[in-house]
């Protein structure tokens, strides 16, 4: 909850500074923030010690709610409009590669040498980040540049943002895909893997190495949906819209597989299967959002989604937890809700 609600509280600022600063200069600045922190969970080793936990998470993802805005309303500034379909695909793509390999690595490091080597790997990965975005080539003036830089004004800007997307509802409809998906599955999902790999499929010190392969699993299906996807859309806005109600459909599959539990193979397969369907609606729903937008509120759009998202996962994960602890469910139960839940915001946007 804590890591969900930071970025979700800080959300109205990063949305305004997302549009008033250079959009660079945020990313470099988060991820050194963000590489600062990390290594700061190296200070917490005893069980009293976890204020400090809470404290550094809050801390990491508050500036993880600057850096992602910035870096979804940064992609038009980028690339002509014709390469945007494939700049946003190949960015998720790259994401999910990367969550692939880093949830594979970080569970080898922790289940066979302990969580403290992984947030020392962790912090050196987002100054490695830092690097790669000092490269990149920008120039670009923000809409709000030249406009009040004041927190009553900050205020102002945002709550004109929240206006404009009141104004386009079809805009605030794509904006809540990725809210809705995380209430119904990824918020809850992310109590559940840590379930099933500390108790039903143990792989590693206590299960680390087994959540590393979930997590995984995970990102190939993330990766390779909005990529095979993208075959059959091209950036045909009607096609992207078709492809999202589907995916709600392939989640519910996947986590329907998964729930059998009858063995690690066919939990991966549902993995996949739920990892195609998710990552599709957030892909498809970023590139709507970019090819729709104008650029003066698209830092603040950016934001508004990823507040709804972040408060949306926070309520999913506080539920989840308190269901797999309180009641008759169990994980397979779990599972079989999550199927059921996905399918009311598919059937919602295809009405």
């Amino acid at each position: 909850m804590v890591r969900m609600l930071a970025p979700f509280l800080v959300s109205p600022f990063a949305g305004v500074a997302a549009d008033r600063y250079n959009r660079k200069h945020l990313l470099i600045l988060a991820d050194i923030g963000r590489a600062i922190t990390v290594l700061g969970f190296l200070l917490v080793r005893e069980p009293d010690q976890v204020w400090l936990l809470y404290v550094l998470t809050a801390i990491q993802l508050a500036m993880s709610g600057f850096f992602f805005p910035a870096r979804n309303a940064i992609l038009p500034d980028l690339v002509v409009r014709r390469e945007l379909g494939t700049a946003n695909a190949l960015s998720a793509a790259t994401w999910s590669v990367m969550l692939a390999f880093g949830a594979a690595l970080g569970g080898i490091v922790a289940g066979q040498f302990g969580v403290y080597p992984a947030f020392v790997i962790d912090g050196f990965s987002f100054l490695l980040s830092a690097v790669l975005i000092a490269r990149i080539v920008y120039h670009h003036e923000p809409a709000l540049a030249s406009a009040d830089k004041s927190v009553a004004a900050a205020i102002r800007q945002y709550v004109d943002g929240l206006r404009y997307l009141w104004r386009h509802k079809d805009n605030l409809a794509i904006a809540l895909h990725k809210g809705a998906f995380a209430l119904a599955v990824s918020g809850a999902d992310s109590v559940v893997q840590v379930a099933i790999a500390r108790r039903v499929f143990v792989i590693g010190e206590g299960g680390g190495t087994g959540l590393g392969i979930l997590y995984a699993t995970l990102g190939v299906g993330t990766g390779i949906g909005p990529i095979l996807a993208r075959h059959f859309t091209g950036d045909k806005e009607r096609s992207l819209r078709i492809a999202i109600a589907v995916s709600y459909g392939l989640a519910s599959l996947g986590l329907l597989i998964m729930s059998s539990l009858s063995n690690f193979g066919v939990l991966l397969v549902g993995m996949t299967i739920r990892g195609i369907g998710g990552g599709v609606v957030w892909v498809f729903a970023t590139q709507l959002i970019l090819q729709r937008t104008p650029d003066r509120v698209r830092g603040r759009v950016f934001s508004t989604e990823f507040a709804i998202f972040t408060l949306m996962s926070a309520t999913g994960s506080a539920g989840g937890g308190w269901l797999i602890d309180n009641s008759a469910l169990g994980i397979s139960g779990m599972l079989r809700l999550m199927a059921s839940l996905v399918l009311f915001p598919g059937v919602l946007w295809v009405l």
